[in-house]
C-alpha cells in the first residue's frame, strides 16, 4: 500500500463522533438474518473460554484487553451470546493508538462507541454461516456495518477476517487486522470531519449552485462509493485556493465531482478488499479505471495522465465508503 496520509482514524474520529448523534442506518441497510442454531461440528477452535477471557489470553491483543478494561466492557463480552471482531495489536497501532498508555488516555465514550461497532449481540455467527455476499448487521453500538464473504473469504466494512472461528462458551471471536470505525455522519459530514479535505467540501458546496443538488446527492443516496481528492490533489488540478474553487462554474464542479461517485445496487459497496481491478461506472456517465496491485490500490480517470492512489481507503460513512486520493480525476 502506498503510503498513507498523516491522518489517523483516531484523530478523525476524535473530531466527529463527540459532535454527531449516530444516525439509523435502518433505512439503508437490512439487518442480517438471525442463523438457526448449526447441528453438527463446528470448523475452528474451541477455546471453553468467554469472549472476554479469549482477548485477555491472547499475546496478540494487549491493546484490545485495555481498551475493553477502559471502557468497562469485561463483563459484557463475557455474557449472552455474541460475535466479536477482534482487532489485533498492530491494528491499533495503525489507528493511533500506539501503546496501553494512549488506550489509557482516550476518551472513554468515544473508546466505547468504537469498542461496541465490533460486536454482533444476540447470536453468535460462524465465518462460513456469513452469506455468500454483502450483508449490513446491526452492532451492539446501533450502527451497521457491511459483511462481505465472497471466494477470498470474509471481511468486514473491506476488513478481512485473519482468523475466524475461536469459539467460545459466549458466542464466537473473529480477528481482524484494522479497527473498524463507527459511520461519523453522512459522506458530506465525514469529509467536513477531515480537515485535509476542506477543498472537496468548498467544490460540493459550489456545485450545489448550479442545477444539481451535489451536497444532497452524497448526504442522501444511499451505498455510495467516493473517491475523495485531497487538498493538495485540488490545488495540482489547478485550484491554488478555496476562493478559486468558490469562483469556479458550478457545472464544471459538478462534472468532475459526480465523476468521483460511484453508486452500485444494494449491499454493494466497494471496500479496497472488495475491489478489483478494471471499469468501474460512475454517476457522471463516464468510467474509472480501477487498478489492484500489490502496492495497493489505484484509480484513473479518462483524461489523467496517471493514476491517483489510494492513500486512505475503507472511511466508512453512513451512506457510503469513502477512500481518499491524492489526485483529481479527470472525465472525458
Amino acid at each position: 500500500m502506498k503510503k498513507l496520509a498523516k491522518v489517523s482514524l483516531v484523530a478523525w474520529a476524535s473530531l466527529v463522533l463527540p459532535a454527531l448523534t449516530f444516525m439509523s442506518c435502518q433505512d439503508q441497510l437490512a439487518e442480517g438474518p438471525q442463523p438457526a442454531s448449526r447441528k453438527g461440528a463446528r470448523t475452528g477452535v474451541e477455546t471453553g473460554l468467554s469472549a472476554t477471557q479469549i482477548v485477555v489470553n491472547s499475546a496478540d491483543h494487549t491493546l484490545l484487553e485495555a481498551a475493553v478494561v477502559r471502557a468497562g466492557l469485561a463483563n459484557a463480552l463475557s455474557t449472552g451470546t455474541l460475535t466479536l471482531f477482534a482487532p489485533t495489536d498492530a491494528a491499533f497501532q495503525r489507528a493511533g493508538f500506539a501503546d496501553v498508555n494512549a488506550i489509557n488516555n482516550a476518551d472513554i465514550n468515544v473508546l466505547t462507541k468504537i469498542l461496541l461497532y465490533h460486536v454482533i449481540s444476540g447470536w453468535s455467527f460462524e465465518a462460513e454461516l456469513f452469506p455468500m455476499r454483502q450483508t449490513g448487521f446491526t452492532t451492539l453500538q446501533g450502527g451497521q456495518f457491511l459483511v462481505t464473504r465472497n471466494t477470498a473469504g470474509v471481511s468486514v466494512n473491506g476488513i478481512r477476517v485473519t482468523q475466524g472461528n475461536l469459539f467460545a462458551t459466549n458466542g464466537v471471536v473473529h480477528v481482524i487486522d484494522r479497527v473498524l470505525m463507527p459511520p461519523m455522519g453522512n459522506v458530506v459530514e465525514t469529509a467536513i470531519g477531515n480537515p485535509n479535505l476542506s477543498y472537496l467540501v468548498a467544490a460540493v458546496i459550489r456545485a450545489s449552485q448550479g442545477p444539481v443538488n451535489v451536497l444532497q446527492v452524497l448526504g442522501t443516496t444511499p451505498n455510495l462509493t467516493v473517491f475523495a481528492p485531497t487538498n493538495q490533489a485540488f490545488i495540482n488540478a489547478g485550484f491554488p485556493t478555496i476562493q478559486s474553487i468558490q469562483a469556479a462554474d458550478p457545472a464544471v464542479l459538478t462534472k468532475i465531482l459526480t465523476y468521483h461517485v460511484v453508486a452500485v445496487p444494494q449491499f454493494s459497496q466497494f471496500f479496497s478488499a472488495n475491489l478489483t481491478s478494471g471499469n468501474v461506472p460512475t454517476i457522471q456517465g463516464g468510467n474509472v479505471a480501477v487498478t489492484v496491485g500489490g502496492s495497493g490500490v489505484t484509480v484513473k480517470g479518462f483524461s489523467n495522465a496517471s493514476a491517483s492512489n489510494v492513500v486512505i481507503p475503507d472511511v466508512n460513512t453512513i451512506n457510503g465508503v469513502v477512500h481518499v486520493i491524492d489526485q483529481v480525476l479527470l472525465p472525458q
